[in-house]
């Protein structure tokens, strides 16, 4: 180990005898650490040690218009777990002496002196001149609201009965925030009930379409050649169809005689077999597109099956698109239901969602003389707008190539 150390030393010398102005030469024993030029710091370490999911949500929460509209969804499907507590009457439950009354308006004051929330009573007469009911206030009834009140009993999703609501009209007085139908219920209660139906339907339907999307076209996209060519085929077919003339003539062979748990069932099946193909193209193009990377070229050369390979390997880089893609089809499930419903095709009583509450809209008399009939559509608006906010923040997030 000495001669060792003295030819190299002798090797230094010459070299700084042939350069005075060149510092030694030697080659360092200590062990090699490839980030010694450059450390990292802990945001920036937090930030490229991230998981794929991670920075999706990162980047999700920039685009503020898509978080509040998915704490929009998060409350509406929160509702539909507690719907017979926020309804403040039953489904099913008639006021004869309130047939096609006006919304109620809340008030805090009467006559400059501060109450609290109480609506007052109503004054009904019948205008023969125009056929219509007439239902005025009469200041001399005032009705305080009362909350965490007892009222329509009901079961509780049938597990056991209870008559606990979130607010309630005073004794002998009435609360319709939302006015009532032909046979006097209220409909804002049957529209929180509704929201059950309608918003469901939804994430059953795209369940449904989810699966036939990954598994169609997961075959279409790594296979290619002649499965590529039929299924592509085969999804032209069905996407050359009108979809509501389609959707009629599905509905329509239901059989009357279904109970309405089938027909509910039935319809979301339908809005699945008609709804899956958009979702299958997106799985294929890019499964085309990731089947050429070295890491499937790898598996496959390592003897990995095609099933190992589309769901284990190519799945997971494109499942981030998928639920994207996926957002933006609910909104169309809960259309397709709601149009149905309108026509009379869908689902029917005493089954109740948001198209099954329009199809009583559907007389222009009935809209010109009650309009707080058509009020069950804005629910429908505001839930269509907040699925797609939240679709297009996704989209946003799980692009990788945008900043």
């Amino acid at each position: 180990m000495s001669g060792k150390d003295d030819t190299r030393q002798d090797a230094q010398e010459r070299g700084t005898a042939r350069d005075p102005g060149r510092p030694p030469h030697f080659v360092s024993t200590a062990p090699f650490d490839p980030a010694v030029t450059e450390q990292w710091t802990e945001a920036q370490e937090r930030y490229f040690l991230a998981s794929q999911w991670r920075l999706v949500w990162w980047k999700f929460r920039r685009h503020k218009l898509a978080v509040v509209s998915a704490i929009f969804l998060a409350l509406a499907y929160g509702s539909i777990l507690i719907s017979e507590f926020l309804a403040p009457y039953g489904l099913h439950t008639r006021h004869v002496d309130h047939i096609f009354a006006p919304p109620q308006r809340v008030h805090l004051f009467h006559e400059g002196r501060f109450i609290g929330p109480f609506v007052y009573g109503l004054r009904y007469r019948l205008d023969m001149e125009n056929l219509k009911r007439v239902y005025t206030e009469d200041k001399s009834r005032i009705y305080p609201l009362r909350l965490f009140c007892r009222g329509d009993s009901y079961r509780f999703w049938g597990l056991f009965q209870s008559n606990l609501h979130l607010v309630c009209a005073a004794e002998g007085g009435t609360l319709f925030l939302a006015g009532t139908d032909r046979l006097g219920r209220d409909v804002l209660s049957r529209m929180i009930y509704g929201a059950r139906i309608s918003l469901t339907i939804g994430l059953v339907g795209i369940a449904i379409s989810f699966s036939l999307a990954i598994v169609i076209g997961g075959l279409s996209g790594y296979y290619g050649g002649w499965v590529d060519f039929l299924v592509q085929r085969w999804i032209e077919i069905l996407r050359s169809f009108p979809e509501i003339p389609l959707w009629m003539a599905l509905a329509a062979i239901l059989p009357v005689t279904w109970s309405p748990l089938l027909v509910y069932f039935g319809i979301t099946v339908i809005l699945a077999l008609l709804d899956w193909t958009g979702l299958a193209r997106a799985v294929r193009s890019k499964l085309l597109a990731l089947r050429e990377e070295d890491y499937c070229m790898a598996a496959r050369v390592l003897g990995a099956r095609p099933r190992r390979i589309v769901f284990r390997h190519l799945m997971p880089g494109v499942m981030s698109h998928l639920i994207a893609a996926a957002t933006l089809s609910i909104p169309n499930m809960i259309l397709g239901e709601t149009a149905l419903s309108f026509l009379g095709l869908g689902l029917r009583p005493p089954i109740t969602s948001w198209g099954v509450l329009l199809n009583e809209a559907q007389n222009i008399n009935v809209v010109a003389l009650y309009p707080w009939l058509m009020l069950p559509v804005v629910p429908v608006i505001l839930v269509i707008l907040a699925f797609n906010f939240v679709g297009d923040g996704l989209r946003d997030a799980a692009d990788p190539y945008k900043a």
